[in-house]
Formats: structure tokens, sequence, C-alpha cells
């Protein structure tokens, strides 16, 4: 290589990596500009590929800025205001189940059976095996205390949520402000990511098409699924006169995210509070109509609605959704699978098409390091 080369070779070299330096400080600040509103970006990016083909089909007879517009309007009132008119009661009945919980008392039935039947005695025969004893009193602030901590944390998380109900209002503005632009410039800007990106385009294809199957299996299967599970187990609790309905259906229609436990983290403790109460026939209906529930929803309703795009394992699901209950907060339970979507893709894109050419190229070094060795 003559000395105009290699001179013109270390010039454009100096030039990539001082750009290079400067485009991963602008990448940082704008990082840190953006970073508040990560969580209503993601949110926004989501919600907006479930409407897009509610905003496609709106688009047909009008200008793509209006059907955005209309699109817009309809998630505020198929989001928000329902979040707005449920959240008082929500907070009223978590409110009370805390005040009953602080008072409560084993009633006369519960009483009955434990100790007219023997069975708190049978009981403490199994635990004496372990220096252990249950009375009924200890039974009773056992109960009571679960009781009262699950509904003073519920009743300061909405109420927590209320007093902040400005700033909720602010950034669901901003989720459809960022949904209103999505919608029309949401393509390009995915053409422009897929260009951008030094990925081959059918890699990068292949993980946004990951993400928008994932998106949808939250959202509209899972989503939908615990709307139904939420609405029929808190009308069959007011229908058998179980208290906080209302405050249970919401309970449930979140622990239907979770695959494996469920509404049955409701359902299976209710059913023994009947029993207790004497109510074997009910606590045996809570039991079946829980099973078909879960089952229905689970085995015939979601794989009709999504389909088998999304291939996780249940296990993996689980603890995605709880490890990013923990992280991120209730927002996790989208969060979570993502990462999993993200990282799943990922690996799959490097099994199909990257790990042959690092097995080859340590190949290609041992034979090196034999050849010179010998």
């Amino acid at each position: 290589m003559t000395k105009g080369k290699m001179d013109y070779k270390s010039s454009r070299d100096s030039i990539f990596w001082f750009f290079l330096v400067l485009f991963l400080i602008s990448i940082y600040f704008i990082s840190i500009l953006f970073w508040p509103f990560i969580s209503v970006i993601i949110l926004g990016a989501v919600v907006s590929g479930i409407f897009k083909p509610v905003y496609n089909f709106i688009k047909k007879g009008t200008r793509p800025s209006f059907a955005s517009f209309l699109t817009c309007t309809l998630i505020f009132f198929l989001l928000f205001v329902p979040m707005v008119f449920f959240g008082s009661a929500l907070s009223q009945e978590a409110y009370d189940l805390y005040l009953t919980a602080k008072s409560a008392v084993l009633n006369d039935q519960i009483k009955h059976f434990l100790t007219d039947n023997r069975t708190l005695e049978r009981i403490n025969i199994l635990l004496s095996r372990f220096n252990f004893e249950l009375s009924a009193n200890d039974l009773n602030k056992a109960i009571a205390e679960a009781a009262k901590i699950t509904g003073f944390f519920l009743y300061e998380q909405i109420r927590a949520i209320a007093s902040n109900m400005a700033g909720v209002a602010i950034n669901f503005c901003f989720m459809l402000l960022v949904i209103y632009y999505l919608l029309i410039d949401g393509d390009e800007l995915l053409a422009f990511i897929i260009d951008l990106s030094p990925l081959p385009n059918e890699q990068d294809e292949q993980l946004i098409s990951k993400f928008k199957d994932m998106s949808g299996a939250i959202l509209i299967g899972n989503g939908f699924g615990g709307l139904i599970q939420g609405l029929l187990g808190g009308a069959l609790f007011a229908l058998f006169g179980l208290k906080s309905p209302f405050l249970w259906g919401v309970i449930m229609g979140l622990l239907a995210f979770l695959p494996i436990l469920g509404i049955g983290i409701v359902f299976i403790p209710a059913a023994g509070i009947l029993f207790l109460n004497g109510r074997i026939g009910a606590g045996i209906f809570f039991i079946i109509f829980y099973l078909l529930l879960s089952g229905g929803i689970e085995y015939l309703f979601k794989p009709r609605l999504v389909g088998k795009r999304v291939k996780i394992h249940t296990l993996l699901v689980f603890m995605a959704i709880i490890g990013g209950l923990q992280l991120f907060g209730i927002l996790g339970i989208i969060y979570g699978p993502l990462v999993v979507t993200a990282f799943l893709t990922l690996t799959d894109i490097y099994r199909t098409n990257y790990q042959k050419m690092v097995e080859f190229g340590e190949q290609e070094a041992v034979s090196l390091k034999t050849r010179t060795k010998y």
C-alpha cells in the first residue's frame, strides 16, 4: 500500500471515529431528554399498533389526519373515561374492605364449623407435629390482617393515582398525541428505522413482526380475556352476596394476565370462605365456575382471538409478567413479555444467521493455532 493510500485510510478512519463519538453523545443526550416519557411512548406505540386496523378502516372514507383524530377520540372514550369513572368506586370499595377487615371477627357459622365440628382440633393434631397450635382467635387475626393489608394497599395505590389525576390526564393526552402521529407516519418511521439499522431488512421485519404479535396477544388476548373474567367474576361475587364485588372484579381482571394462577388466586379462597360459612353448594359452584371460565378463556377464547403467532412457554410468560411488575409497576404486564419477545427473537435470528458464522470462526482460529504450533 502506498503512502498516499495509507494517509487517506488513516484520515478516513479518524473522521469515522470522530463522527461515531459525536453520534453516541447525541444518542446519550436524546435518551436523557426522552427517558421521562419512555413509558408513554412505548404504551402509545403498542396502542397505536392495536388500533391501526380501525384507523385504516376509517381512512378509506376521509383524510388520514381526520381518521387519526377519530381513532384517538375512540381510544379516549374506551380507555380514559372508564378509568376515571371507575376510579372513585374502586377506591371506595378498597377503603370499605380495609375498614371491614380492621374490625373483623369470625362470624357464628365459621365458629361453629371450627369448634363444634372439631375441624380446628383436627387441624391442630396435624400442626402438633411441628410444635404449632392454631386457635380461633389466631385464625381470625390472620384473616383480618391479610384482608386489611390487601385493602389498605389497594386503597393507597388508587388514592395515589386519584390525587395525581392531573398528571395522569397530561400523560394520557401526551400518549394520544404520540398515537395520533404514529397512526399517520408510523409506516414511514418503521421504514426509516429499518433503513438505518445495520441488520438485514428481513431480520428487522422479523423483530418488528414479533413485537406486533406479542403486543396484540397482551392487549387483545389477555386484555379481552381479563375483561370477561373480571366482569363475570365480579358479577358472581355480587350474586352470592360477597363484599366488594367491583373491587374483586378489577383484581381478577388484572390477575387474568397471569397464565398459571390467574383468577384462581381470588376464586379458590372465596370458595374456601363459602365452605367455612356452611355454603357447601355455593363453594362447589365457585370452583366449577372458576375451572370453566379460566379454562374456556385460556384454551378456547385466546387461541381463536390471537392465534398461534406467539409461541412462548407459559412459565416464561408468567415469570416475565412477575418480573415486569417488580421492575416497572403495573405497566410491567406489557413490558415484561415484550422484553422476553425481543430476547427470544434475537436468539432465533442468531441461531439462524450467525451461529454457524461464529462456529466457523472458532474452527478457523483453532486451525490457525495448530498450523502455527507445528
